[in-house]
């Protein structure tokens, strides 16, 4: 590629990164009563849609318990209503309410726990154990040991 094509490409492409970064902001933006007298929709609060348009619709709300057993310190990732890896102390737990929106009402929304490993009675690193409950009812358990599973469920 040429010294001159290379320079028209730079060049192009930062005069579309200019444009798209003043197109996307910079302006300030007014209070949502700024514009009194305005159109009645346009005073209505925002209501969550879907691409579509529509608006999305909300299943059943479920209590979800993720827990992990075992002693000691462990790795955990998770996905519940938010998702994290952190350390934690054993034996850990962690619920919140959920209620699936849109298309997780049919294909299911993941609840996923996946414990690290733990340090045994006789000193040898095995994988913990983990649950889920959703209300109360115990969907799947793995334990720990040798073999250990991460715990995964589809909440519809």
């Amino acid at each position: 590629m040429g010294e001159a094509m290379r320079r028209t490409l730079t060049a192009t492409a930062f005069v579309l990164a200019v444009a798209l970064l003043t197109g996307c902001g910079g302006g300030e933006e007014k209070p949502a009563e700024a514009g009194k007298g305005g159109s009645p929709a346009a005073q209505e609060p925002a209501k969550p849609e879907a691409s579509g348009g529509d608006a999305v619709e909300e299943g059943d709300s479920h209590e979800v318990t993720i827990k992990v057993e075992g002693t000691g310190k462990s790795k955990v990732m998770y996905t519940l209503a938010d998702s994290d890896f952190a350390e934690v102390d054993l034996p850990w737990t962690k619920t919140a309410t959920i209620a699936p929106r849109g298309a997780e009402r049919e294909v299911g929304r993941l609840v996923l726990v996946t414990p690290g490993t733990m340090t045994a009675a006789d000193g040898m690193l095995v994988a913990a154990g983990c649950s889920i409950t959703v209300d109360g009812k115990t969907v799947v358990e793995h334990e720990g040991g040798k073999t250990g599973k991460p715990c995964s469920y589809k909440l519809k």
